[in-house]
């Protein structure tokens, strides 16, 4: 337990130094390539289904960094994609110690990682079948509003 715990502040250590680096010099997140698969799925599942997601497109079938085709690949671009849109903080690299924060460009076949802090897109507004969905209902257009509970006048 005490050398997990050890790991994890080098990792940590490791994390902020490279935060400091100019822009210039790039900075990545990875995934480690020690782990087994079962375990950087979960890591991968959860970057690309949090709050501030990963863009996890490009890593779809026929999309530019779907090839290679392994859990160790897609887990980097995915944990990247958080941390650059986290403004690269060295703790969106983490990830309970499965990723790591690298000055070594993982670029490959095509496959472009971003290299600089890219801020998460504002929330998609909620589609329907015909496009996104409208208030229609005449009111304030946030929430529908409460009848308002009868007042009590006490009689003199």
């Amino acid at each position: 337990m005490a050398s997990h715990a050890m790991r994890l502040l080098l990792l940590l250590a490791l994390a902020a130094a490279l935060a400091g680096r100019s822009a210039a010099e790039g900075a990545w997140c990875v995934c480690r390539t020690d782990l087994p698969d079962a375990t950087l799925q979960r890591t991968l599942d959860y970057a690309c289904g949090s709050a501030a997601a990963a863009d996890c497109k490009p890593i779809q079938p026929n999309a530019a960094c779907f090839a290679p085709d392994n859990v160790k690949a897609h887990c980097s671009y995915a944990v990247n994609s958080f941390y650059q849109r986290s403004g690269q903080n060295p703790l969106a690299c983490v990830f309970s110690g499965t990723a790591v924060v690298s000055s070594t460009d993982p670029s490959t076949n095509g496959c472009k990682y971003p290299a600089s802090a890219t801020p998460s897109p504002p929330p998609q507004m909620a589609q329907g079948p015909n496009g996104p969905l409208k208030d229609t209902s005449g009111g304030t257009g946030v929430l529908p509003e409460a009848p308002q509970a009868p007042v009590f006048h006490p009689q003199p």
